[in-house]
């Protein structure tokens, strides 16, 4: 029973920490990275498809993204989700192939990114104690239910706050390294 909430507790825990990876891969440091499109879904033969499984994503500069489409059709329906994907991003295209230059960040910008990361970190960090407190009133029940021991929930609970604690940890360094990245020129 108490393994059972500890390891959905683990799981959802390192759901919640991929899935701040995946956001703070989508904000952009300045630099191209095939990350950027991660969001970008294309409305292809009616159907929403992510844009990485219609085209390829290279990085054949440091400033410069290529998406070369699998199906040339594609290409216009691809062009128009990347501007309506609100990136920050001119892309253009010669009819074979995307080009993203991905503009030099100002200063002002750098900040309002790394806002926005820690923003990310700290809807993160409420998942994290959200989970922390659905663990802790399992456990509650399970001592009320008679399946474990007044000092048992004690013991338990004090895991289960050692292991927030510890992703809590996870959080904040992940967020300074991708504060580190953003503010770096």
């Amino acid at each position: 029973m108490t393994t059972e909430i500890m390891n959905e507790l683990k799981s959802k825990m390192e759901k919640s920490i991929e899935s701040l990876q995946r956001d703070f891969a989508a904000i952009r440091a300045g630099h191209a990275n095939a990350n950027l499109l991660d969001r970008v879904s294309v409305v292809y033969y009616g159907a929403e498809t992510p844009v990485q499984q219609l085209a390829g994503i290279s990085v054949p500069e440091p400033r410069m993204l290529l998406v070369t489409p699998y199906d040339k059709t594609s290409i216009d329906d691809i062009l128009k989700a990347i501007n309506m994907a609100n990136l920050g991003v001119n892309p253009t295209s010669d009819g074979n192939v995307i080009r993203i230059t991905v503009p030099a960040l100002t200063e002002e910008r750098r900040r309002e990114l790394v806002k926005e990361a820690k923003k990310e970190a700290e809807n993160s960090k409420i998942a994290i104690r959200n989970i922390r407190r659905d663990a802790n009133d399992a456990l509650k029940k399970a001592e009320k239910a008679g399946d474990i021991t007044e000092d048992d929930l004690k013991s338990f609970s004090d895991d289960v706050q050692a292991e927030t604690d510890k992703f809590i940890k996870k959080i904040d360094e992940l967020t300074a390294s991708k504060e580190k990245d953003i503010l770096e020129v």
